[in-house]
Order: structure tokens, then sequence, then C-alpha cells
């Protein structure tokens, strides 16, 4: 599969365009081009999930891990209290003038250097609000803080390796991580369910996670 990644590259691209707005199409390409990368490496070819979707998991992930990361997005604390400085002579201004001020006349208005008005302006460019919608592979609109959640709980590299662990497991282990982590039951529910003495739930439930551990370290 390795020979032919090159076919795959338009599943990068159609996501790191997602962000085309905000961040290099190039630099997003090619961190993303390094998350499909890592789906050849780590695909199992005989795996009921087909390689297109498994990639897409992976390129996501590392998109939005680099920009998570990316600490060119970030306010510093000064920039962010000028901004919210300028925003309030801006309003102040827009009753004046009854008209949007000039970043010049705002300078003038509030004493700050124009520099720094402009840099803080161009800051606040680059925070992405958590409501941006954006679109998914379905072509469904989602929030920002949505697909970021993702990312956290779902498609990290790290998350990848222990749901294939899980995967993995006997039937009545994954019933079990099923109740008790992805169903949020106490030990005494699941015990219920399984017909099994909540004792032996927990036994079975700290091997599980000990088994799990070395599977995915």
């Amino acid at each position: 599969m390795t020979e032919n990644i090159l076919e795959y590259e338009n599943l990068v691209l159609s996501y790191a365009s997602k962000f085309r707005n905000y961040y290099d199409i190039e630099d997003l390409k090619h961190v993303g081009m390094i998350g499909l990368m890592k789906a050849v490496e780590n695909y199992k070819v005989d795996s009921n999930t087909k390689f297109t979707t498994y990639a897409y998991l992976w390129i996501k992930g590392e998109i939005l891990k680099y920009i998570r990361e990316d600490r060119n997005i970030k306010f510093s604390k000064k920039l962010l209290k000028i901004s919210r400085k300028i925003e309030e002579f801006k309003q102040i201004l827009r009753q004046q003038l009854l008209r949007e001020p000039t970043l010049e006349e705002v300078s003038l208005y509030s004493d700050i250097d124009l520099s720094l008005i402009q840099e803080a302006e161009m800051s606040k460019d680059f925070v992405l609000s958590l409501d941006l919608v954006l679109n998914d592979d379905e072509g469904k609109d989602v929030c920002l803080y949505d697909t970021v959640s993702y990312q956290e709980y779902g498609y990290d590299s790290d998350i990848l390796d222990l749901r294939e662990a899980i995967e993995q497991l006997d039937p009545e282990e994954r019933q079990i991580i099923q109740y008790r982590y992805f169903d949020g039951m106490t030990q005494s529910e699941t015990s219920k369910k399984l017909g099994m003495h909540q004792v032996k739930v927990s036994r079975e439930e700290a091997k599980i996670l000990q088994k799990l551990n070395k599977m995915v370290a």
C-alpha cells in the first residue's frame, strides 16, 4: 500500500482545506501526510474498517494536534487585555461617528500606539471561535468545539491504539469495558448486567486494565 500512498493525497487536502483561511495549506498538507503515513504503518489489511476511513482518522488527528499545539494562535495576556480595550473604544467611537472607526482614529482616541493596535487586531484574526461552523467529512455542519472533542477523545493516535487493543479482548472483557467506560455504569450495575458478583467485576476490570496497559505500551 505504501507505493500507492499518493492516491490518498486528496484525503489529506480535503480535511486540510477546512482551515486554509487560518493556516498555510502546505503546512497542513505536510502534517496530514504524516498522519497518512502513520495510518499506512498501523493499518491491518484484515481489519473490518476501510483504509480510507481509518486513514481519515489519523489525518484528522495529526492536523488537529498541530492546530492545538500551535502557539501562534494564542493571545498573550497583554494583547488580550489591549484587544478588549480596543473593542471598548471602538464602540464609543461608533456611537460618536455613526460608522466604523479606523484604527488610526482608535489610536488617537485611546492613546494606544497604532502598531500595538495593529498587532492585537492581527492576532485576533488567528483566534478560532469554538462556535465556528465547519463541514465534516459527511457534509454536515459541526462546530470547531465538536471537532476538537473528537481529537481529544476519539481520534488521537494513542486513543486509536487503545481502541484497537480493546477489539482484541475476549467478548466478556470487551463487555465489561463497554459497560464501565463507555456506558458509564458502576461496578454494581455492571455485575447485575453480567450476572456475576461485584467483587468479580472489580477483579476482572483490574486484570483487563493491566492487560490493555501492556498491549498499548
